[in-house]
């Protein structure tokens, strides 16, 4: 991907979108186009056929989507459904249709089964039943993916797909019925410090483990993906394997842990209150840690004091709007490295060693890990970005 080729960021008002441009910029790419929802529909195909026919661009990063937290995705799966797949089928199809070289899919990694081994490889996929409470939204992801690898081996597209973890960071949704976890605790805190509040309810048992990234980190690891050589890249679009690629830090939290976190940041000092209140709305207390590196590689800054300092005063304004503002300073909030999973489709990872992989990624070192913990990591190898 040259500094002046033309880029179509899709979605570029969003979490993922909004810090795709920021990556991009900040290398260097002046030739990014985008549209808001006002301007082009993307679930409107003659709308999509046109744009493409139209601006002709090279390389396309496909991060629209509909997304929330349990609540949305359990109130309105139909739209989860119905206006993913639609995004999907006409930006991919209209992409192939106009000479797209590279396009990336984001995704989620709430396509992986709701029980399977941890930490979770690419090669889980399909591999058993979803999460019930988002479900459609995950169908809808999993379609995605499928669409790009349909397309690379029909007609030799070179199209691929990310899959993030719990993404944060600026552009982030602070409602309070549709928000993911971290900007909702960050509105609840921040409320609750307003208030006086005595508690704060939080759903759930706070048992469960989750993995968060930064949206700048996850952002930035995309962008490399479209930097690597054709080789590298073409290797990705193996026709023998999903093209499916995993983005997280390797670490996880449990709720509980990062409720305390951001109340400490906020400055909120009451009691925490964790409430199941429905049990089809609360996920296995096992960690849905993806399988990026393995085991033996660890986050820079796992504690609380990776929250930044910023963020009280901030949070003290009295509009919620403040929350919103906040974004920008959480981002990189816990000061984790992002791992990047590149899959050696069937080549057993033995006979590609740390040197090998730091030789074809340049200005990415990886991380060490024993013979016993790569031996779990199954065909991915870790990448950290420093």
């Amino acid at each position: 991907m040259r500094k002046d080729s033309w880029i179509f960021v899709a979605g570029h008002k969003g979490l993922a979108g909004s810090a795709l441009v920021r990556a991009l910029t900040a290398q260097g790419y002046a030739n990014i186009i985008t549209r808001t929802h006002a301007e082009l529909d993307l679930t409107d195909q003659a709308a999509v056929r046109t744009f493409f026919q139209n601006e002709r661009p090279e390389h396309v990063f496909l991060g629209a989507a509909k997304v929330g937290g349990i609540h949305a995705n359990s109130t309105y799966p139909a739209e989860f459904i119905r206006i993913n797949l639609a995004i999907e089928t006409n930006v991919i199809h209209e992409a192939w249709a106009a000479g797209v070289d590279r396009l990336l899919f984001l995704g989620s990694s709430c396509i992986y089964p709701r029980l399977c081994p941890q930490p979770i490889s690419e090669d889980y996929l399909l591999s058993g039943p979803l999460e019930p409470t988002n479900r459609p939204y995950a169908v809808a992801k999993i379609s995605g993916i499928e669409m790009c690898w349909a397309y690379n081996r029909q007609y030799g597209t070179r199209f691929i797909a990310a899959m993030p973890t719990n993404l944060y960071g600026p552009g982030d949704n602070y409602a309070s019925e549709n928000s993911h976890v971290i900007p909702a605790l960050i509105r609840k805190m921040h409320e609750g410090k307003m208030r006086g509040a005595a508690q704060v309810v939080v759903w759930g048992s706070g048992k469960a483990l989750r993995e968060f990234l930064s949206s700048d980190d996850m952002a930035k690891a995309c962008v490399h993906l479209f930097g690597l050589p054709k080789a590298e890249y073409d290797n990705i679009c193996d026709p023998d394997k999903p093209p499916l690629i995993n983005i997280g830090c390797g670490e996880e939290l449990s709720i509980a842990e990062l409720a305390r976190m951001v109340a400490k940041v906020v400055g909120y000092e009451g009691e925490l209150v964790f409430v199941c209140l429905s049990a089809r709305w609360n996920a296995p207390a096992s960690a849905r840690r993806l399988a990026l590196a393995g085991p033996g590689l660890e986050p820079h800054d796992s504690s609380a004091k990776g929250l930044d300092p910023g963020l009280p005063s901030l949070l003290a304004a009295k509009s919620v709007r403040a929350e919103d503002e906040s974004a920008t300073r959480v981002t990189g909030a816990f000061g984790f490295e992002w791992r990047l999973s590149l899959r050696h489709h069937g080549r057993p990872a033995d006979k590609e060693g740390p040197s090998g992989l730091s030789s074809r990624l340049g200005h990415f070192q990886p991380v060490s890990t024993s013979a016993g913990e790569q031996s779990r990591c199954g065909r991915s190898v870790g990448v950290s970005l420093f």
